[in-house]
C-alpha cells in the first residue's frame, strides 16, 4: 500500500490528557494531576473518485484520538460499506482539529446509501444506538458463516489475557480505555488497539488489518476488554473471526450471533477459568 493510502492529521489531540484532581486520602485531601483517556468526536465522510468537496457525512463517534483513519475504515467494513482494502482510493484526515475523516472510494464503488440508515451520532459505548430501524438490526443478525475449522486449547485461552494487558500502556496511564486484542493460534499477539468505545477499538483492530490487506482473519483469536455484545460479535464475523474471548459477560443476542456464524465464544475469561457459550466442541 502506498504512503499516500493515508494522509495523517495535521493536529492530533492525542490519546490522554493531563487534568488537576483533588484525591482524598484519609483524612488530607491533596492537589495533584491525574491523566485520562481523552474522548473526542470524530466524523466520518465518504466521497467518490474524483469529487471534490467534504464529502457524504455518514457517522460522527466519540473516540480516543489516534488511528482515526483505521476506525474510519474498520466501521465501514463493518456496516458492509466496503468490502476490501481495493474499494478505497485514500484515507484522509483533516478539520480543524483533525477530527474529519474523508474515505475516497475507488472507482467503479458505488455507495449503498440504504447501508447507512443510521443517525449521524454514536456513543463511544453503544454503536448500535445510532440504527435507524430494527430491520436493520435484524439484518445485521445475517452475518455470514466463519471459516470455524480452527480449534484452540482451552490453556492457551487462559495466557491471552496476560500477554493483552501488556500491550494496553492507554489503559496502564488511564485505567480507562478498552481493548481489542488479536491473536495468532500459537497465542502470540498479532495487534491491539484501545479507545474508550469498546466497537470503536474493534473497528480500529478491523480496520488495521483491512489497511494492511489481512481480511478475513479466519486464522485469529480475538480478545475483548470488556463484556461481548451483540455488535462486537457482528463486527467479529464480519471480519471472518472465528474465535471470541472476552474477560466479561456475553449478551444474549452475542451468544445468538456466535451459535449462528460459527463462532467459539467464551466468557468470564480470568485466570484459568472461563465459561464456554457457543461451539465450545472445538474447544481442545
Amino acid at each position: 500500500m502506498s504512503r499516500q493510502f493515508i494522509t495523517p492529521a495535521d493536529q492530533d489531540p492525542g490519546p490522554t490528557q493531563r487534568v488537576p484532581v483533588r484525591t482524598m486520602r484519609g483524612e488530607s485531601m491533596l492537589s495533584r494531576e491525574d491523566l485520562v483517556a481523552v474522548e473526542a468526536p470524530l466524523e466520518i465522510r465518504i466521497a467518490a473518485v474524483g469529487e471534490r468537496g467534504p464529502g457524504q457525512p455518514v457517522s460522527v463517534t466519540m473516540r480516543t484520538p489516534g488511528q482515526d483513519a483505521e476506525l474510519a475504515l474498520g466501521f465501514l467494513y463493518g456496516e458492509g460499506v466496503i468490502h476490501s482494502r481495493s474499494d478505497v482510493a485514500s484515507v484522509r484526515s483533516c478539520g480543524a482539529e483533525g477530527n474529519v475523516v474523508r474515505i475516497e472510494l475507488s472507482p467503479g464503488v458505488a455507495l449503498d446509501s440504504t447501508r447507512l440508515e443510521r443517525n449521524f451520532y454514536a456513543t463511544s459505548s453503544c454503536g448500535v444506538c445510532g440504527k435507524a430501524s430494527l430491520q436493520a438490526i435484524d439484518a445485521m443478525l445475517e452475518a455470514r458463516p466463519v471459516d470455524s475449522t480452527l480449534r484452540i486449547g482451552a490453556k492457551l485461552l487462559t495466557t491471552l489475557s496476560a500477554t493483552a494487558r501488556e500491550a494496553q500502556s492507554g489503559f496502564r496511564d488511564t485505567g480507562g480505555l478498552h481493548a481489542a486484542s488479536l491473536f495468532d493460534p500459537q497465542g502470540r499477539l498479532v495487534a491491539a488497539c484501545e479507545d474508550v468505545g469498546r466497537h470503536n477499538a474493534l473497528d480500529k483492530l478491523v480496520g488495521s488489518m483491512l489497511r494492511d490487506g489481512a481480511l478475513p482473519l479466519s486464522s485469529s483469536l480475538l480478545l475483548l476488554s470488556g463484556r461481548a455484545s451483540f455488535e462486537l460479535l457482528q463486527k467479529a464475523a464480519v471480519a471472518g473471526i472465528p474465535v471470541v474471548a472476552a474477560i466479561g459477560a456475553p449478551s444474549s443476542l452475542a451468544i445468538e450471533i456466535a451459535e449462528r456464524t460459527g463462532i467459539l465464544l467464551v466468557g468470564f475469561l480470568r485466570g484459568d477459568s472461563f465459561n464456554v457459550y457457543a461451539h465450545g466442541e472445538r474447544l481442545l
